[in-house]
């Protein structure tokens, strides 16, 4: 029983085939994933998405602007109450019975009780 060697290495020499080929213009059709009529939908989403965001933002800008303004006008108007508080105690101080006659004899005034009016009040 002999084995036979066998050459399994053989060295590759590809054939050169010369085909005539003709010339075929092949037209190939451009597929395409969305048709005009979808880019232009896809276009108006973008642009209303866009504008509509931007109109958001402005009107959280002016929201922000009014607050602040707001903020403002009540520390002003608690700044003017509390002055006015203020003034109404330095009044109320100011315009005792005893205050106004020590003022009246200073400037040289004498209580004559034939002269006084009385006022009715209303």
């Amino acid at each position: 029983m002999g084995l036979e060697q066998r050459k399994l290495y053989t060295p590759y020499t590809p054939e050169v085939e010369q085909h005539t080929t003709k010339e075929q213009h092949v037209v190939r059709r451009v597929k395409r994933r969305f048709s005009k009529g979808e880019n232009i939908l896809f276009a108006l989403f973008a642009a209303f998405t866009i504008f509509f965001s931007s109109m958001l933002l402005q009107t959280h800008s002016d929201l922000n602007a009014v607050n602040k303004e707001v903020q403002l006008m009540n520390k002003e108007i608690e700044e003017t109450t509390k002055q006015n508080t203020e003034l109404s105690i330095q009044v109320s101080d100011k315009s005792t019975y005893e205050r106004i006659w020590k003022k009246a004899q200073e400037n040289g005034l004498n209580l004559n009780e034939n002269n006084v009016k009385v006022v009715p009040g209303r």
